[in-house]
């Protein structure tokens, strides 16, 4: 991976602004919107909603240019030090060759968010070296109720704010109840944590590299084209998705998926696989999705470590892309290596 630009640390106080790529998923549900502004405030930062950023268009929040716009809006306002997504989608692919790239590269700025949001960091990356940010949104995280999640708040804080690095232990508890936000009776109910039974090794081993992964299939979106990024040497993470409202992924479309990063040989170069913890996956997915890795990633000689915070679950970590890190079986450890303020 190429040496990427760094945006400047937040600080309390700095401005966030929140933008919506993808899905327009603000207007039908204000109270996520205003319990994540909340959220946001109570850990000492100030936040901006971007014009569009509420809308909704059919299945996306605006036109393509009006989500550009957005986005332009967010990274040419000095006083703006963060970018965040409001909620995740399908459709930020649309915006790639709309964006202004000169601009983004001469205002660095801390961008995150997840899932469908992983072409954003792919075009971010490629085209202009900028280190962003795998992490959570204001709807689905920040808007949780009574407060976003500890581990979450504690992850973003260190990493964005103190810069930290180090080992990333596995949270305690976790959770994936499923709450209809459309029914105002769950407006103010506490989701129910579990014990989440910490990592799991589906291959042992130690291995390092430089981060990269993202949500599957919205990495395959980029795959053959001028954004899709070299994963050779790099320590890969798979964040899986919900398959809908409350369902997991089916996983035959997995298998689909994939075999995509398959037949770009992703598995064959990388240094080591992540696997983030699927939503509302039984034992019998557990066990066929660890089937599916095994296929395609267990002949080779990395470990496959699965089940840590990343994307698609409650809790989750603020993940920098091209930072040095380690997973080693024999210590149960995974070790983000070097500040990325570095």
């Amino acid at each position: 991976m190429k040496e990427l630009i760094n945006p400047k640390q937040l600080q309390k106080g700095d401005l966030i602004s929140i933008v919506s790529p993808s899905a327009g998923l603000g207007e039908l549900f204000p109270h996520r919107v205003k319990d994540g502004i909340r959220a946001l405030e109570g850990m000492g930062f100030r936040v901006k909603v971007e014009k569009n950023a509420l809308g909704r268009k059919g299945w996306v929040s605006g036109t393509v240019e009006e989500r550009v716009a957005d986005l332009h809006s967010a990274f040419s306002d000095p006083e703006v030090k963060c970018i965040m997504a409001s909620i995740r989608g399908d459709h930020s692919n649309q915006l790639l060759k709309h964006i202004d790239y000169n601009l983004i590269r001469n205002n660095p700025k801390v961008f995150i968010g997840y899932s469908d949001i992983s072409v954003l960091h792919y075009a971010l990356q490629s085209k202009v070296g900028l280190r962003t940010f795998y992490g959570p949104c204001l709807i689905s995280e920040f808007g949780e109720y009574p407060d976003v999640l500890d581990y979450t708040k504690d992850s973003f804080m260190k990493t964005l704010v103190d810069g930290s690095f180090g080992e990333i232990c596995a949270s305690e508890e976790w959770t994936d109840d499923f709450l209809d936000w459309f029914n105002e009776e769950n407006h103010t109910k506490k989701r129910t944590p579990y014990p989440s039974g910490g990592y799991e090794w589906w291959k042992e081993g130690r291995a390092e590299g430089r981060i990269l992964g993202g949500c599957v299939p919205s990495i395959n979106h980029t795959l053959g084209t001028e954004y899709w990024i070299d994963p050779r040497g790099t320590l890969f993470f798979i964040d899986i998705p919900e398959g809908g409202p409350g369902e997991p992924m089916d996983i035959a479309a997995l298998d689909s998926f994939f075999a995509d990063l398959d037949n770009a040989k992703t598995f064959e170069g990388i240094s080591g696989l992540i696997i983030g913890r699927p939503y509302r996956f039984s034992e019998e997915l557990r066990s066929a999705l660890k089937g599916l890795i095994l296929k395609y990633a267990g002949s080779y000689g990395y470990p496959i470590l699965y089940n840590a915070n990343i994307g698609h679950c409650a809790p989750s970590i603020t993940l920098p892309f091209g930072v040095l890190a380690e997973v080693d079986s024999s210590r149960n450890l995974l070790r983000v290596a070097e500040s990325w303020l570095q």
